[in-house]
């Protein structure tokens, strides 16, 4: 068995990453704390001296693995704003698509968050107000560039959700996609070619609004 170390900063991480897995699989409601202590090598009275309870767990569970997929893959920079409006929804794409698909550790927070978008609990709303909507802020202020003056608000965020939502097809629609091309799915995983598909799709669909829209204007 893997020797672990006393410290309790190595603890309470592990106890975080294993959170991370469990929850993702089990969801809040259907992970015990023995559970997710057993899968870190702790004793089961480290979560609470760590974390209190169960519930403060989830929380700093979801905190931990937010910070560490937006360390990997940031908001685009205030510095980004001076790059047509077009290639910064390409690098929002890119990056939301990325947090989700990534091999590594920086997916688990999309997993959690497809959990708790399932079965939501108490944290969905530091969530929204933590990650979704400074996202969702960024994504408005580029739509709204490329649309133009011709819309109102309802049109934008209709916008907005249709990215979101084709973004996130590539991510729930996973198991399906393999059996519906046999495997044979190349671009339906890689984060460069979702981007640049969504990205392409969207801005082509966005101008024939704004188009249409003038059209519309008297």
């Amino acid at each position: 068995m893997e020797k672990y170390s006393d410290n309790p900063l190595d603890t309470k991480r592990r106890i975080l990453e294993a959170a991370g897995k469990i929850f993702a699989a089990r969801g809040f409601q259907g992970t015990t704390v023995r559970d997710i202590c057993s899968e870190a090598d702790v004793n089961i009275a480290a979560v609470s001296y760590h974390f209190r309870d169960k519930k403060n767990l989830y929380f700093d569970t979801l905190k931990y693995w937010q910070a560490a997929a937006f360390q990997k893959y940031p908001h685009i920079r205030e510095t980004d704003a001076s790059l047509p409006p077009e290639d910064r929804l390409r690098a929002f794409v890119f990056q939301f698509v990325s947090r989700m698909l990534n091999d590594g550790n920086a997916s688990w927070f999309g997993k959690l968050m497809a959990k708790e978008v399932i079965e939501p609990t108490e944290a969905l709303d530091i969530v929204v107000e933590e990650a979704v909507r400074p996202s969702f802020e960024i994504l408005r202020s580029i739509v709204t560039e490329l649309i133009g003056n011709v819309s109102d608000e309802r049109t934008i965020r209709l916008c907005c959700a249709s990215i979101i939502g084709q973004s996130l097809y590539f991510f729930y629609s996973q198991p399906v996609i393999a059996k519906l091309f046999s495997g044979n799915t190349p671009g339906f995983t890689e984060p460069e070619l979702i981007a640049d598909h969504v990205a392409r799709f969207s801005v082509n669909a966005i101008k024939a609004f704004a188009i249409q829209m003038k059209g519309d204007t008297p």
